[in-house]
């Protein structure tokens, strides 16, 4: 450890050796009782004493001081290292904060994009203003630096186009299951995906699982069953749609897995990578189904009925899709598929509570029992998983 000597400004020359004998200690306290040879050096400023050592016999002993001068010194290197305590409650904290955002931002997405589809029934053209603006965004910060660029090369965008196919089937099915029926109802079925994972993973690749994950598909798919025979608002599309985004969800993510493999690209420009490319895929597809004939009528009526909220409205639910997702493949990167899993089940209880309050849906007890097992299923699928 290096130490300062601060002394009132004096110069010590040979002729203020002190004789033998002279019990040196007494003046600095610390060193020994010694004779000093040949020593000429000045306090003008601050020294840093860097190495001491001694040398000699029983009956001899001397000490020799090395010092540099304060504006010679150079800065010691210390590394100071967390307890791993501290480190673990540090991630969980920062875990916390990705999993309350992540919810946070869902439930906004859902509320204004619900309320987009009820005043502008177009999921088509909805689903690619998401994706628009989340590539938008995300160009800015790469050529602002906000975000690294990444770095890939055909291969990666080679393997990238299956998922990028499976994530706008998903997306464009999700949407419209919304526009026909409640969020709620949307989500209590997306909660039986797993169910679909097992199955195609069982049937398709080959994969096996141990016997409570099966017995734990029995109330997934139980309570999504009750749930859409007692729901109050029934549409077979909206429910179509739901069962479609859960199998092309479980193959986007069969699918990212494999093409995530060795490659260095972050979960936050992995998903920005993948909406660009899931644009290019939707956009011929929208015009197709709807038009921009279509667009043009059904945006002058919304803005006569809503307003110029509705602009508001329409500019947030494509930002908020962009924000939430990015912050799940973020968490995705700090955390196992096991938790992940766990925190996509109570971010769809979230979803489905706070759209049943803001938009006053009304649920048959029997409705939300049914919503109940199949959220409960899941949670005993992802624990049985691990």
């Amino acid at each position: 450890m290096a130490c300062s000597i601060k002394q009132s400004p004096l110069s010590i020359t040979p002729d203020f050796i002190p004789k033998r004998g002279f019990n040196f200690n007494s003046n600095l306290g610390f060193l020994p009782k010694t004779k000093i040879q040949n020593c000429d050096f000045s306090t003008k400023k601050h020294l840093y004493i860097s190495s001491v050592t001694k040398f000699g016999s029983f009956s001899r002993i001397g000490t020799i001081c090395k010092a540099y001068e304060a504006d010679k010194s150079q800065p010691l290197d210390v590394n100071i290292e967390l307890p791993k305590s501290l480190e673990a409650a540090a991630q969980r904290v920062k875990i916390s904060i990705y999993f309350a955002t992540w919810w946070a931002l869902n439930v906004v997405f859902n509320i204004y994009n619900k309320k987009v589809l009820n005043a502008y029934p177009f999921p088509w053209l909805t689903s690619t203003l998401s994706l628009a603006t989340g590539s938008l965004i995300m160009l800015i910060s790469w050529v602002t630096r906000i975000a690294e660029f990444p770095k890939t090369d055909l291969e990666f965008w080679k393997n990238l186009f299956p998922v990028a196919v499976a994530h706008t089937i998903g997306h464009v099915a999700a949407t419209v299951s919304m526009s026909k029926v409640a969020v709620s109802f949307t989500h209590i079925i997306k909660s039986g995906e797993p169910a679909f994972s097992v199955l195609v993973s069982r049937f398709l690749l080959g994969e096996t699982f141990p016997l409570p994950v099966y017995l734990s598909l029995v109330p997934i798919i139980g309570g999504c069953a009750l749930s859409a025979a007692t729901e109050l608002n029934f549409n077979m599309t909206g429910f179509m749609g739901a069962m479609i985004s859960n199998l092309a969800f479980v193959f986007r993510n069969i699918f990212s897995k494999k093409g995530m493999k060795g490659k260095s690209v972050s979960g936050m420009n992995y998903y920005a990578c993948l909406s660009i490319m899931s644009l290019l895929i939707l956009t011929p597809f929208a015009i197709a189904m709807e038009g921009p004939q279509m667009w043009a009528v059904g945006w002058q009526n919304a803005l006569s009925q809503i307003g110029p909220n509705f602009v508001w409205w329409v500019a947030a639910q494509s930002i908020f899709y962009h924000l939430y997702n990015q912050v799940s493949y973020m968490s995705l990167d700090e955390i196992s598929p096991l938790t992940f899993s766990i925190g996509n089940t109570m971010k769809r209880i979230s979803v489905i509570v706070s759209s049943i309050i803001i938009f006053q849906t009304p649920v048959r007890p029997i409705n939300a029992l049914g919503a109940a097992i199949a959220i409960l299923g899941t949670f005993i699928y992802s624990q049985s998983k691990q």
